[in-house]
């Protein structure tokens, strides 16, 4: 295979199609996870996401965001570490987001994020990875800081 990824028809993909956004937090996979997790904490880490209080909504949860007002579904806890979610921005659209809490070490894990650029352009790409980079970064602090 060259050095360019193929989809499976044989077309070029997109080299920045996704990016993945990873930090190392220094406190164990569980209890990176269990705050994470927790839709209520996403005004305290995911400013790009969260920025008001998070009400739950049947089997959704929804909260002002720089968006607009969203909704946000989680998987169900897991002992994977996934806490894939979509998110339903105001005009209808959803984005499944994947991310995740890797267990490296008994005191130390990493938490990766794939930022998917669907329909963005590439400055819209960018400045979204940038929110998800920082958003990583306040969580980072928060939970080594517990």
């Amino acid at each position: 295979m060259s050095d360019s990824a193929q989809h499976t028809d044989g077309a070029a993909a997109p080299e920045d199609a996704s990016r993945h956004l990873a930090t190392i937090i220094e406190r164990p996979w569980r209890a990176v996870y269990e705050f994470a997790s927790d839709p209520r904490n996403l005004p305290r880490w995911a400013g790009g996401l969260a920025g008001s209080e998070v009400q739950r909504e049947v089997t959704q949860w929804s909260m002002n965001s720089p968006m607009g007002r969203v909704l946000v579904s989680f998987v169900p806890e897991n002992e994977l570490g996934v806490m894939d979610h979509s998110v339903t921005l105001p005009t209808g659209e959803s984005t499944l987001n994947p991310l995740r809490v890797l267990p490296l070490e008994e005191s130390r894990c990493e938490v990766v994020f794939t930022l998917r650029r669907g329909t963005m352009s590439e400055s819209e790409f960018a400045e979204d990875a940038a929110a998800v980079a920082e958003d990583l970064a306040t969580l980072k602090e928060i939970c080594e800081r517990d």
